[in-house]
């Protein structure tokens, strides 16, 4: 039986893409919670309060406008982060599954690198083979014999 341990390593990246990468996890982790949802109700509950003590100012609006959008602009960069780790490994995962079967074309590993063409091209192939509803062994025999000409 072929060996399966996975060697973990960091990637050969810069000191600072793993500090950003380690930080986002860690601010992934505590906004996926309900206490810093509860936290944000609080905030503009506290926010909302102060209104009439503020006189309801431009000012006082000014307040939660600029921490909104400041915690929105810096939040996009951190939901990238997570998606695009998500996405990587998911495809990882996908890729692992179409290789260890010896049936499927090995061309749909990676395909998420695929040009608009290529994806077009299978799009049309899977939907010729749903219109013609063959039974799924015998499509599936059929694309690996048309992949293999």
């Amino acid at each position: 039986m072929p060996d399966r341990t996975v060697e973990r390593r960091e990637d050969d990246g810069s000191l600072e893409r793993s500090i950003f990468a380690s930080f986002a996890r860690w601010i992934e982790q505590q906004l996926g919670q309900s206490t810093a949802f509860v936290l944000a109700i609080l905030s503009v509950g506290l926010w909302a309060a102060s209104g009439p003590f503020f006189g309801w100012s431009d000012t006082w609006q000014l307040v939660i406008n600029t921490g909104t959008t400041i915690v929105t602009f810096l939040m996009v960069f951190v939901i990238q982060n997570t998606q695009n780790r998500d996405t990587k490994a998911l495809q990882l995962k996908l890729d692992e599954l179409i290789r260890a079967q010896r049936s499927a074309r090995n061309i749909f590993a990676d395909l998420e690198h695929a040009s608009e063409a290529e994806l077009k091209r299978f799009e049309e192939e899977f939907k010729e083979l749903r219109r013609r509803g063959q039974p799924t062994k015998k499509a599936l025999r059929e694309a690996v014999a048309d992949a293999k000409e």
